[in-house]
């Protein structure tokens, strides 16, 4: 009897650790508030509804950027304009340094949306991305339609969380945060860009979800 209940027991442990393994190490974030779930992934399918919507930008080669490029991809996202001297610059560098360790991955895809494309032509961002040697590989610069950009911000990234998701176009977005989105764009992180430490873990993160089946 004590064999049976020591194996049941033996069992209960290894079933409550595989089912540890299996819950996702990052969370996924369903709404502007961003509760944190700490799901696996067939949960994850069930209960995760909010996702990236479709969008079409260009990049700072005049290369038309739409939901189709980062498809079955890992993709990190932030808002800037070249004419910022406040939270840009600092943002920007450490976006640069997050993303060396991944320059070569096409399947890592850094996207970032200028919040004054009214000024911020394919020209300026071109020489935007001279000036701070940002590789154009896998990391586009984009521009485009002012409400389209504006509307994906608030209501697909949630870039100002729950304070900005009710702001409407006509208010001016300017937001130190970076967003991590997972191959099905689903959003799975949120950082301070303006943090060196903050950058690094969202290099670590990265690392993680391509762990991810």
């Amino acid at each position: 009897m004590c064999r049976i209940v020591f194996l049941i027991s033996c069992i209960i442990i290894l079933v409550s650790c595989s089912s540890k393994q299996k819950t996702a190490a990052l969370p996924y974030y369903n709404s502007p508030d961003f509760t944190p779930h700490f799901i696996n992934a067939t949960a994850a399918a069930k209960e995760i509804d909010h996702t990236i919507a479709d969008f079409s930008c260009n990049d700072q080669e005049g290369r038309l950027i739409t939901q189709k490029n980062i498809e079955g991809k890992i993709h990190v996202a932030n808002f800037f304009f070249t004419a910022c001297g406040s939270i840009c610059p600092k943002m920007m560098s450490n976006l640069k340094a997050a993303y060396e360790p991944f320059k070569a991955d096409s399947n890592i895809v850094f996207l970032s949306y200028s919040v004054t494309p009214w000024k911020d032509s394919v020209g300026k961002l071109k020489m935007y991305a001279a000036n701070n040697a940002i590789d154009q590989h896998n990391w586009h610069l984009l521009t485009g339609n002012k409400a389209g950009i504006y509307k994906l911000a608030r209501t697909s990234y949630f870039a100002e969380e729950d304070f900005g998701f009710s702001r409407d176009s006509s208010e001016f977005l300017h937001t130190e945060h970076i967003l991590l989105i997972d191959k099905q764009k689903r959003i799975r992180g949120i950082y301070n860009g303006t943090l060196q430490l903050e950058t690094e873990q969202l290099v670590k993160d990265i690392e993680m979800l391509k762990k991810e089946e």
